[in-house]
């Protein structure tokens, strides 16, 4: 796990102004690899990396990495769980490797494969591959998109970095934000899709796609995964316990999968379904696992922790447990260190609650396991059952996901920055509306699981732990468990009962305390954020009050007002505050723009 940072010239040799750009870039994304920091300069790149050391912990496989005999360069960030696999595959064709890690595995599996070689590929990443004699960049990102990559172009030249304010300190460039994103983040709860960011200019590689640049920076995208269900008639004489058996198999395959480091590796425990399942997996192989639980005060009548059911997992698998409980003023103290870390503006509350996680975490470790993707994967949400039932589905998924209306969104915003056009509402209506599925339930799935998930939940936790050095593997999104997922039949996800997660709960009454199973569905609570008063309205009304939010103008003083003066009342049927959404925004914008 590491930061990657770069950037190509088209038409020259990077100068000395590019290599401390970048030298720069690397220094503000020490967090994401504090071990080692590297920089190379060869013929139209520069390249630059900032180490978190998990695989091969020698210098063998320090980067940025250049092999002079293939005459290419690659900078990488993730883990690539099949590397031993494809490394002895590439040895019985004749190719020598100096190290023991990935990295060099890649380089040499692109050499031999072409750009086919990413469908080999079981794990998550993200990359710039340099090929010296093709002239030609190459930009990778994995199936769904764990590890971030972020570029723009501007006077014939690339830059790229996993953490995208690093692009904001491109000098020569002004930045803006896009009204027509910022719409998407309004309205699609912070979720800006695809390749877009909230910032004009600067783009996302898309999840399960490969962006190329020749030597005239003329761009082409290739789509390599896509997430379908067309093999369906082939289970369909599986019952209930076939289907268990087999999701029993896939999901040890990536928990021990995900196991694959030269370093411990423990899990984040929340007391849920998803992470306890991981964790009954991990400790059948792995002796005294570290777990880690995080609690917050709580507020109204909603209680800031699930100790109860997280001491209850960790003591049936006699793991070694941590507790974290964070106080009112430990959480005000940290929210300014929440916002430096986001790659991108997000909503959700716990934000917080996985960065002072990870800061506890990483004391005792650098890898963790956490269930992010269970619920978009297997049907675990309340928006989820009304999809089974008779009528448009678009219109279903934005009355239980959309944060606003269009006449709310309308009247929220100064006249500047309102876009008269249904963008969000468009695009989420054009995906059910293309998408050959069985159901609407199986379109708002996929929608969930290479949109909304891509950039919500695991950009979330991405940002928060790498903030950290501490690197989050996800069991539940191993492509291959995904695709499982998919074939499976709707009633293995909703259930009898509409109670979601169906199959999951199903193997969890093999494995978990059945008070675990049976428990109302929880989130990851922050209720001083959600019920916001006290000092944190405090919080938010210097944030607003301030001279560049004035200047900035983006939301009608009548808007927030009325949220500042009773922001209880007004939260998103997600259950999030409105109010803490658009403090979110411009709090970001304060720290990196």
């Amino acid at each position: 796990m590491c930061g990657i940072n770069g950037m190509i010239n088209s038409q020259q040799q990077p100068s000395h102004e590019d290599v401390a750009l970048v030298s720069q870039m690397n220094e503000m994304s020490y967090t994401r690899g504090p071990d080692s920091e590297g920089l190379l300069k060869r013929g139209q790149f520069v390249f630059g990396h900032t180490r978190l050391s998990i695989i091969d912990l020698s210098e063998n496989s320090a980067q940025p990495l250049w092999d002079p005999y293939l005459r290419l360069g690659m900078v990488f960030n993730g883990e690539i769980y099949n590397y031993k696999q494809i490394k002895e595959e590439l040895v019985g064709k004749g190719y020598e490797f100096f190290s023991d890690g990935d990295t060099e595995v890649l380089l040499k599996a692109y050499h031999c494969y072409g750009e086919d070689f990413v469908n080999k590929l079981n794990g998550m990443f993200a990359f710039c591959l340099w090929d010296q004699e093709k002239q030609k960049t190459i930009l990778g990102r994995d199936r769904l998109g764990i590890k971030p990559l972020y570029y723009t172009t501007t006077n014939n030249k690339l830059y790229l970095s996993s953490y995208m304010p690093t692009l904001l300190e491109i000098p020569g460039r002004s930045w803006n934000v896009s009204p027509e994103n910022l719409q998407y983040y309004l309205q699609f709860h912070s979720v800006v899709p695809e390749d877009k960011t909230i910032i004009d200019g600067i783009h996302k590689v898309k999840p399960g796609h490969l962006i190329t640049f020749d030597k005239n920076f003329r761009v082409s995208e290739k789509k390599y995964w896509d997430l379908r269900a067309q093999r369906r008639d082939e289970y369909k004489h599986f019952q209930l316990k076939d289907w268990k058996e087999l999701l029993h198999e896939k999901l040890v395959e990536s928990v021990d999968r995900r196991l694959v480091a030269d370093v411990p590796v423990g899990v984040f425990l929340s007391g849920g379904l998803d992470s306890s399942l991981i964790t009954a997996l991990a400790a059948e192989r792995v002796s005294d696992l570290n777990t880690f639980s995080v609690g917050f005060k709580g507020a109204k009548t909603e209680d800031g922790d699930e100790f109860v059911y997280s001491d209850m997992v960790a003591k049936k698998f006699n793991t070694k447990h941590h507790k974290l409980e964070v106080s009112t003023k430990e959480l005000l103290e940290n929210l300014d260190s929440v916002f430096v870390a986001m790659n991108e503006p997000m909503i959700s509350h716990d934000n917080v609650g996985f960065y002072l996680l990870s800061k506890f975490a990483s004391k005792q470790l650098k890898v963790v396991q956490s269930g992010q993707g269970a619920d978009e994967v297997f049907g675990g949400y309340r928006w989820y059952p009304p999809m089974l039932e008779k009528g448009s589905g678009f219109e279903t998924y934005r009355e239980n996901f959309f944060d606003r209306s269009p006449k709310e969104y309308k009247n929220m915003l100064n006249s500047n920055w309102f876009v008269d056009q249904d963008i969000a509402g468009d695009y989420v209506k054009s995906w059910f509306d293309s998408q050959d599925a069985e159901s609407q339930l199986d379109k708002a799935l996929k929608l969930d699981t290479q949109v909304m998930l891509v950039d919500d939940p695991v950009k979330r936790v991405d940002s928060m732990t790498m903030a950290w050095s501490l690197e989050a593997r996800v069991p539940f999104l191993d492509h291959e468990l995904v695709e499982l997922a998919a074939l499976m039949p709707s009633e293995m996800k909703i259930g009898p009962q509409g109670e979601g997660k169906y199959i999951l709960r199903q193997l969890g009454y093999d494995l978990l305390p059945k008070e675990v199973i049976d428990r109302p569905k929880g989130y990851f609570p922050v209720p001083e954020l959600k019920y916001i008063g006290g000092p944190f309205l405090d919080y938010c009304k210097e944030i607003m009050n301030t001279k560049q939010a004035k200047e900035r103008g983006i939301f009608t003083d009548d808007y927030v007002n009325t949220l500042m003066a009773a922001p209880q009342d007004f939260l998103t049927p997600l259950q999030c505050s409105k109010l803490w959404q658009i403090v979110s925004l411009e709090k970001w914008l304060q720290t990196h723009l």
